[in-house]
């Protein structure tokens, strides 16, 4: 059997299809490791990574692909990341940017998908944002251990979001708020390390690329855009969130007039046309130009 045999119910040109796409993978951290190794194996051939950290001592509990040698040598993530999946996949087409993904917009734009691997929620307010306006599905994921009153111990939960076009976004959903953002803020800093397990990242990761397979090469039908998956890691249950199977409103954040590039100029665009089509003349050669056409004027 060949090596995407046995996913052939995803369709005859499935395999083309995986091949052909490019999903950006923002952060790569727990979460997204799980994603980057899962769509290698899946077959997905183009790859935008970006993330500006290095891997340390403390990402070795999570970071699949991570070894001690990579600690020693602080190696950065995203070519930890390159490497896993060239293993995987050689034919894989990876573009690898080690810096914050706000400055690494130009290539994300190019991508069918965006998976975000944030752990803060400005970074996540802006990643939707900007996905929204270029018309780009991003599925966001996230995780947190919480503890539980009267000595029950903690609940490890988390969650999936879809948001694209047509759905509602994370503001929508509650995964983003003026309180969690103004707390954020506040605690900036001295926030302090953030409970991170590589089992319930690997739930999240599963359920992750599902949805990606599924808006490539879908095997069933989808009721409606979107999706909001709860996991609760105690039970070892994934549901849809209450709140998305209750919403029906559009979303009141993103309107859908706000799209294309803010920064874009049909000024300097038309201006790059136009110098393209003609070479620039110089004000010297254009007052030589027109006394010499006068001069031909009177000879005539």
């Amino acid at each position: 059997m060949g090596w995407l045999d046995r996913q052939s119910f995803l369709g005859a040109k499935s395999e083309q299809r995986l091949a052909e796409v490019t999903v950006g993978l923002v952060g790569l951290g727990g979460g997204n490791s799980h994603v980057a190794q899962q769509l290698a194996h899946a077959g997905v051939g183009h790859f935008v990574l970006a993330d500006a950290d290095h891997i340390s001592l403390s990402n070795l509990n999570r970071l699949i692909g991570g070894t001690w040698w990579y600690v020693l040598k602080r190696t950065a993530k995203v070519t930890i990341m390159k490497r896993m999946i060239l293993a995987i996949n050689p034919k894989a087409r990876i573009e690898t940017h080690c810096k914050q993904w706000q400055l690494a917009g130009d290539a994300l734009k190019r991508c069918e998908v965006i998976v975000g691997g944030l752990d803060n929620v400005r970074g996540k307010d802006e990643l939707d944002a900007f996905c929204r306006r270029f018309l780009i599905p991003y599925i966001d994921q996230g995780m947190d251990v919480h503890k539980l009153g009267c000595g029950n111990g903690h609940l490890v939960a988390g969650q999936v979001v879809l948001s694209e076009p047509g759905s509602p976004c994370l503001r929508c959903m509650g995964i983003v708020t003026d309180a969690a953002l103004a707390e954020e803020s506040r605690k900036y800093g001295a926030a302090g390390g953030r409970p991170q397990v590589v089992w319930s990242n690997g739930v999240l990761a599963s359920l992750t690329v599902g949805l990606v397979v599924q808006m490539v090469a879908p095997w069933c039908r989808r009721g409606k855009p979107g999706a909001y998956l709860a996991y609760d890691g105690n039970s070892g249950l994934v549901t849809e969130a209450e709140r998305f199977r209750r919403w029906s409103a559009p979303c009141a954040h993103y309107p859908n007039a706000a799209v294309g590039d803010m920064t874009f100029d049909i000024r300097k665009y038309m201006a790059g046309k136009i110098s393209a089509r003609r070479p620039r003349v110089s004000w010297v050669e254009r007052i030589r130009l027109h006394f010499r056409g006068m001069k031909n004027n009177t000879l005539v």
